[in-house]
Formats: structure tokens, sequence, C-alpha cells
């Protein structure tokens, strides 16, 4: 028998004695007892050392204590306790105050402050003084009920981090895609209000009211960031059309007969009898003719050499794994199509078979393999698909067409668009 020290009365004490009435009152098995309690142990305040030691004592007991109008008493004495958890005297004494106080056990005393206890021939506790585990009967609902609500609040927490990420990937996309097109717009604005939100994110579990209060506004910055993208798309797109009409006046000029040009042009002015003609010079401007200029041959042999020379810079700096891990929607497609993909050959492949899937037109893909070369185009092919199924590209034969327009005017970076994925899975 150990003196067990006599205790000031304390409001968790006082009820803690009163769930343990309760507890006396209901059948709980154990084992439905300690699960209820260690699933929201951390969130009631229960530490490490306070479940090490609510075990021994649950070790201690039988499966008759836990029946309705007996108690679980514990009288062990602190020298056995003290052995099997490892605490010191004082540790002990803490974790079982804490214990106490928090509602999950409770002291029962004897008249002369001292632990012990007795069992009838059926092994049922006749008369005990010690530690009483009656709380935990009392609770189990009320665990189980708060363990509903903390998985209803984990789940709710990660859904909205799902939404966060998808957000945070999405500005970064468009940002990246804003700066690498050189599109107008107020990108550094938008990146700056970017990295404070980031800066936002908190660094462990937060509340879900915190969660949805950055969660609203990454949605606004989106929202912002989305609408300015489209905007100065809608604007790159106009100077292109016009650049393309001009284009095409321009070589429907050239493809006129030199016979039927007269290099003198005739200009009639209203107030005047006589045709004033212009100079040589300005006639060859008229027609599209470009003085000293080489000829034809010479100028397709340059672009294919140059053309030659792009597909080769792109292509060295991308390689199969970084395309297939910043591209996961389409790499999960791949696979179970075409298994396990070994090289560019059988990406080209596969690329091929799920182009019709996203609507790109077979003459959309022929004109990039054309233009950009079958490693390329793959890759090009590789990043719409994955793009439209992420919800960032709504016309993925555009966005194609796109990108074989700025290989032609040399502004194609297609590595810059990988990357910048890839460090958007790592954010």
């Amino acid at each position: 028998m150990t003196q067990s020290g006599w205790r000031k009365p304390t409001p968790g004490l006082g009820i803690a004695e009163q769930l343990a009435k309760a507890g006396e009152r209901v059948a709980i098995p154990k084992s439905k007892a300690f699960v209820a309690v260690k699933r929201v142990g951390a969130h009631i305040g229960l530490k490490a050392g306070d479940v090490l030691l609510l075990d021994t004592l649950g070790a201690f007991t039988q499966s008759q204590d836990w029946e309705e109008g007996q108690r679980p008493i514990v009288w062990a004495s602190n020298a056995y306790l003290m052995e099997q958890t490892g605490f010191s005297l004082s540790a002990l004494k803490r974790h079982a105050r804490r214990l106490a106080e928090i509602g999950v056990i409770s002291f029962k005393d004897s008249p002369n402050g001292k632990r012990w206890g007795r069992r009838d021939a059926d092994g049922r506790i006749i008369e005990a003084y010690g530690f009483d585990l009656s709380p935990l009967s009392a609770r189990v609902e009320e665990f189980e009920q708060l363990q509903a609500e903390l998985q209803a609040e984990r789940e709710l927490c990660q859904r909205l981090k799902r939404q966060i990420t998808v957000a945070r990937r999405m500005i970064r996309a468009r940002i990246e895609a804003a700066f690498s097109s050189t599109l107008r717009g107020p990108w550094e604005h938008f990146l700056g209000l970017f990295e404070d939100l980031l800066d936002r994110l908190p660094r462990r579990n937060a509340a879900s009211e915190t969660l949805e209060r950055l969660l609203a506004w990454f949605k606004d910055l989106q929202e912002r960031v989305e609408a300015a993208f489209l905007k100065a798309v809608r604007v790159d797109e106009v100077v292109e059309n016009i650049a393309g009409s001009t284009e095409q006046v321009s070589e429907k000029t050239q493809e006129l007969d030199p016979k039927e040009v007269n290099s003198e042009l005739h200009i009639l002015i209203t107030n005047q009898l006589n045709p004033v003609t212009c100079n040589r010079s300005e006639t060859e401007q008229a027609v599209g003719v470009v003085p000293n200029a080489p000829p034809e041959g010479q100028v397709d042999t340059e672009l294919e050499d140059w053309a030659t020379e792009t597909r080769k810079k792109q292509g060295a700096s991308l390689d199969l794994p970084t395309v297939m891990q910043a591209c996961p929607e389409f790499a999960s497609w791949a696979r179970n199509m075409g298994g396990y993909l070994k090289d560019w050959g059988d990406l080209h492949r596969v690329a091929g078979q799920l182009r019709p899937m996203i609507g790109v037109s077979e003459n959309a893909w022929n004109l990039a393999q054309d233009r950009l070369g079958p490693q390329i185009a793959t890759a090009a092919l590789v990043l719409t698909f994955d793009k439209h199924c992420a919800g960032e590209v709504a016309s993925p034969g555009g966005y194609l067409r796109g990108i074989v327009q700025k290989a032609g005017t040399g502004e194609l970076r297609l590595e810059r668009s990988f990357y910048g994925r890839l460090n958007g899975q790592a954010a």
C-alpha cells in the first residue's frame, strides 16, 4: 500500500467525480473506451505521457470491471507505475493530475489516503481505492461525437487546401504564361499580390475558417489574373490578325506577274491634266520587292536552317521524365493507353492517339509536326492536353497553333512552361 497524498479540491476534480458516478451506470467495453479517448486525445489536451499512464492503468483492469454497476479502479502502487512507465514520482503525479483535471480519470481516496482493493471469487471488485477510470465510460459517446466533428473538419480543411493549391497553380501558370508571351498587363503587380498570399499560407494545420478566407483571396486574385490574361490574349490575337492580313496582302502582291507591272505607276490627280509618276524605288517597295534581297531559294534555305537549329535547342532542354512529371494528367492517360513509355517514339505514338480527345484537328497536328519537328510537337501536344484537362486552355487547337506561331517568330520557350508547372507542383 502506498500513500496517495491529499489533494486540494478543484472544479476539474469535482467534474471528474461526477463523471465517474455516471460511468458506473453504463456498460462500455474497455477497448471501445480507450479507442474513443485516444482518437480525440490531442484535441482535449492529452500529452504522450498522459496516454502512456492511461494505458498502464487500463492494463491493470479486467473486462468485468467495465460492466454496468462496476467501476474500473486501479490500486497499483507508485513504485509499480513508475517501473512500467519510466516516470519519476513527480512526473507520475503530474500526469495523473492532468488526466483527472481533463476528466478522463477520477481519484477515489480511502479514509487513510492509501490505495488498495480486493476482488471476490469471480474476480469482481468488492472494494477499492485508487485511480477510477469510470469517467471514460461516461464520455464515450461525447468522444465519438467529437471525433466525427474533427473528421469532418479535417476533410473540409483538406478540400480547401486542394482548392487553394489549384488556384495557386492556375495563377502561377497564367502569370508565367503572360511573362513568357510578353503580354501587356499588370503582371508585376499581380505577382506581388500572389507572393503576399503565399506568405500568408499557414505553416501548420489551420482551422477551416482561416483556409476559407485564404481561398476567397486566392479565388479573387485568380479571377483578376484570368480576366487580364484573356484581355491581353484578345489584344494579341487582334494584332496578329492585322499582321496576318498585311502579310497576305503582301504575298498576293508578290504573286503578280512582273511583266504586267508597270515600272512607272500613274497616279491621276483630279486637279491636274498630266499624270504624275513615282520613282523606281518607291514602285519596288509598293509591289513588295526589297532592294538587294537574296534569291528566293537562299531565303528558304536560311529559314529551314534556322528552324532546324531552333528545334535542336528546344529538344535539348527537354527530356521525357520532365515532360511526364510536369503533365500528370497526360501521364495518367498515356500509361493507361500505352503502358510503359520508354522513349519519345512511344510518347509520340500515344500523343497522336489522345489528340482527338481534346479536339485538336489532324491538320493542326500535322502542321505542328512539320514546323516544330516530331519531338517538340509531341511535347507541345502533351502540354496542351494537360492544360486543357486542368481547365487552363479552352481551345486546345488554337493553343497548339499559337505555339507553332511563336516558334515561327522565335518567341517559343517551351521548356519554361514545363519547368513552371514543376515549380507549381512543388509550391
